[in-house]
């Protein structure tokens, strides 16, 4: 892939992008700072980047790139008392990372995110793009705990957030619905296996009905699941899915244009994944866009991808990211025009009656009970086909379904020996524990026996000291003796010679 010349005409920059292909757009001039776990939307041609994080510091400004002119520059906020530097503006707008955003009305929606002082409960922040103004709106009701990572979903005038983790590193799996029109929280309670606690995931609307979670991580997992919640219902599912085999990935940023989820980068903290990843939400198909060389910029975690219009011309647009390197780039792919038509998710009575066997084969995967309600009947059979047609229609989805229940009990196997190695690991854990116990006993008497070592020791060594300086003496005293005798015999010979001479 080539970048966009300089001097390439700019009313024609989008003219030369291949189809269903990254290319980097070349930015003269001045360009927002490097940054990932940012918040971006796109609204009338501009691309707003809100907040972010670099080197463990978070990002307080607001960047917006110009999709025709190419052009970066810095939107100048302030708050409704005319504050635009002081200490209110730090209140209304503090730097943030891991937030969300959304567009609604003229404003832009900031939702959740860390900042230094992140309150308890999930804050909802509002930016004017036509008065640049910005401040905390007063949200009531069952307002959820402060929170990052999470995923937030636009459906009509509701947003649903999902999951993420609170400030304590607190992994999360509720869902809360913000009524934009009353500002009001409410906790929503579902039915059927919610996805497990994650953060980081990806989460979109189908049909205005259907909120679907892909990926994410724990603390020590990264996941490649796909759960479907059905907003009617209230009911999850963990439905079939055909078509390239996906990795478990976390970081990673996605977008819907018409029934088409396209997923970007992510990673698993060593390794960012090179695919685009594009999944049909009416037929559950995965399948791959593009690819992009090893250490792409797009092969990061924590970048933005919005969808955008320019020049007639729909386009994606990615920009920053993480993967070893703080990344600033913008990139865009040009979509082929008409590749994406528009049948409902589960709408015909064959995909309905497929998504309900598949909630309650995954119901009985879990509960082992078979004391769920059937499934119920499709809408009227003549809109849709001959006796005939039905007919087949419902053989084959109880060809599926037995299909799945043969799926199920394979899983059951497989669940009954993993739990055998688990309480098998657990045993021998235990014996290693008893073990490490049994040699800090003996370790601490061996210590305790080393100090009065030691203690003899240095009794030892004074008594050496003692017994030298007593032999130093004792032979300073028989040097003495010796010079003592030396005297008296020189004394006696002296007498002898004095009676000679008499």
């Amino acid at each position: 892939m080539e970048e966009i010349r300089k001097d390439i005409d700019v009313g024609d920059w989008h003219s030369n992008l291949p189809y269903d292909e990254w290319t980097p757009l070349t930015v003269p001039g001045s360009r927002a700072s490097a940054r990932y776990k940012h918040a971006a939307v796109v609204v009338d041609e501009k691309l707003y980047i809100v907040g972010g994080s670099r080197n463990g510091r978070y990002l307080s400004d607001l960047q917006v790139f110009d999709l025709r002119s190419l052009t970066w520059s810095s939107l100048k906020l302030k708050t409704e008392d005319g504050g635009d530097g002081s200490s209110s503006l730090g209140e209304a707008f503090p730097a943030i990372s891991d937030h969300r955003m959304i567009k609604w009305g003229n404003k832009l929606l900031l939702i959740g995110g860390y900042s230094k002082n992140s309150p308890d409960h999930m804050s909802v922040r509002f930016i004017d793009l036509e008065t640049h103004l910005c401040g905390v709106v007063d949200a009531s009701g069952n307002v959820p705990v402060s929170r990052g990572g999470h995923s937030i979903t636009l459906v009509g005038s509701r947003v649903f957030v999902f999951g993420g983790e609170d400030k304590k590193r607190r992994l999360l799996n509720d869902l809360y619905v913000l009524d934009l029109e009353t500002m009001t929280w409410d906790v929503v309670e579902t039915s059927q296996t919610r996805p497990v606690p994650r953060f980081d995931h990806t989460a979109a609307t189908h049909s205005d009905r259907y909120l679907l979670v892909f990926g994410g991580c724990s603390h020590s997992i990264f996941f490649s699941d796909l759960h479907i919640l059905d907003l009617q219902t209230m009911e999850w599912s963990q439905p079939h899915v055909q078509g390239d085999v996906v990795t478990p990935r976390a970081g990673h940023a996605g977008i819907t244009i018409g029934e088409n989820w396209y997923i970007v980068g992510g990673g698993d903290n060593s390794t960012g994944c090179l695919e685009t990843l594009v999944l049909n939400m009416s037929k559950l198909v995965w399948s791959t866009s593009t690819n992009v060389g090893a250490r792409h910029p797009l092969a990061s975690e924590g970048l933005s991808v919005c969808s955008a219009s320019v020049f007639g011309e729909n386009i994606l647009v990615a920009f920053g990211g993480y993967n070893g390197k703080y990344n600033n780039d913008i990139f865009v792919m040009r979509l082929k025009p008409g590749e994406s038509s528009h049948p409902k998710i589960f709408k015909s009575p064959a995909a309905a009656a497929a998504a309900a066997s598949v909630t309650a084969a995954y119901a009985i995967a879990k509960s082992d009970s078979s004391d769920y309600p059937p499934p119920p009947p499709p809408a009227n059979p003549t809109l849709n086909g001959t006796g005939n047609d039905i007919r087949n229609t419902i053989d084959s989805i109880k060809e599926e379904k037995r299909s799945l229940e043969s799926s199920v009990a394979e899983t059951q196997v497989e669940n009954s020996k993993l739990r055998e190695k688990i309480d098998e690991v657990n045993s021998t854990l235990a014996e290693l524990s008893q073990e490490l116990q049994s040699v800090q006993g003996q370790l601490i008497s061996e210590r305790s026996r080393c100090f009065k070592l030691e203690a003899q020791i240095a009794e030892l060594q004074k008594a050496l000291e003692s017994g030298q300086s007593i032999e130093a003496e004792v032979e300073m005293l028989r040097k003495q003796k010796l010079a003592s005798d030396e005297r008296e015999d020189g004394n006696v010979k002296k007498q002898g010679w004095g009676w000679g001479a008499r």
